[in-house]
């Protein structure tokens, strides 16, 4: 399946029905008075967030969703027929946005949570309705309102809980496969990874998501690379994890590349809790480790994890320490014991 997070949407809900101008007339009833039935309301546009989905792709190949109308009333006081509703089904984690693409309508974050996008139009009343003291034969009936038409965009932003950054070819996909079942593509050279993957990660007994996009470039905010485009997959991050390559000549420039293009998409995105660590160390000796260790805590300014997702070297301490910062409690340091 294709991974498809921004989509453009015509929606329209159905008018309502007419109103009926009727009169009773049976055999021997002199006086049958207006019998003339009201319009049923037109269906309404709806979006639902449903499991099971992580992509938009179904929004591709149909971009019209036009609700039914309501029926006409007819006589004998009978009501026109009730238009029905139209669901769009989205991922859970689905932006709506007007047609600006700024003003956000809703942001469905549960299974289950619904929004009405567009009303259906009200059904006529009939002559029945107007009949009076003083009028006791109207020949006139309402029109049914018309439908809303609009068009709106939806946008998924993957709901994980913590998130990996990193140049191209940090070892983000490999610590992913590393920890989770997830298997995303792995090679070695950049962008291999084109879409965000989601693993679900264990660690003591606990679980929780995370998801892993594209790797980000120097000049990403002014639209160069991929990864760009999709940290929006990363923004609902309680932590992200920042992965710098410990074969790299130049870890300092690597890790402030990412920081600089984190910031410039976003203040808060910038200033969210971040977890650094130096991967690929099963290719070091102690000593270089030792120094590009160093290196990065100075230009991070706190503690940094020494892991390798080929050797399984780090792993578990890198864990315990996002799931502690995803509890809301301060990560800990490496080398020092973890309590539950």
């Amino acid at each position: 399946m294709k991974f498809l997070d921004l989509s453009k949407v015509y929606i329209r809900s159905g008018g309502g029905g007419s109103g009926c101008v009727s009169f009773r007339r049976e055999k021997f009833i002199e006086f049958g008075g207006p019998d003339g039935g009201d319009g049923g309301n037109g269906g309404s546009v709806w979006a639902e967030a449903v499991d099971g989905l992580n992509t938009l792709i179904d929004f591709r190949y149909q971009q019209h969703f036009f609700a039914k109308s309501g029926q006409g009333g007819m006589g004998s006081q009978r009501t026109g027929r009730t238009g029905e509703d139209i669901t769009l089904k989205v991922p859970v984690g689905t932006e709506i946005l007007d047609e600006d693409e700024e003003t956000i309508i809703a942001d469905l974050t549960r299974v289950g949570q619904r929004v009405l996008l567009a009303k259906g139009g009200n059904g006529g009343w009939g002559n029945l309705a107007f009949k009076s003291s003083t009028n006791r034969a109207p020949s006139k009936a309402n029109p049914g309102q018309e439908g809303i038409e609009r068009t709106i965009w939806l946008r998924l932003k993957l709901i994980a809980d913590a998130g990996l950054v990193g140049l191209p070819n940090a070892g983000k996909s490999t610590f992913l496969a590393a920890v989770s079942n997830a298997r995303p593509k792995i090679a070695d050279y950049p962008f291999t990874t084109l879409v965000p993957n989601l693993g679900v990660v264990g660690v003591d007994g606990a679980e929780f998501v995370m998801a892993d996009i594209p790797g980000l470039i120097e000049g990403a905010s002014e639209g160069r690379g991929l990864g760009m485009q999709f940290l929006a997959h990363v923004e609902r991050n309680k932590v992200l994890l920042h992965l710098v390559d410990g074969t790299s000549e130049t870890i300092t420039k690597d890790y402030r590349t990412i920081v600089t293009e984190l910031e410039a998409y976003a203040e808060e995105l910038g200033n969210k809790p971040r977890i650094v660590a130096l991967t690929k160390c099963d290719a070091l000796d102690a000593k270089t480790i030792s120094n590009r260790k160093r290196s990065l805590e100075k230009a991070h300014g706190g503690p940094i994890f020494v892991i390798s997702g080929v050797a399984g070297m780090g792993l578990q301490d890198v864990l315990r320490a996002l799931y502690k910062q995803i509890q809301g409690e301060a990560p800990v340091e490496e080398g020092k014991p973890w309590q539950p």
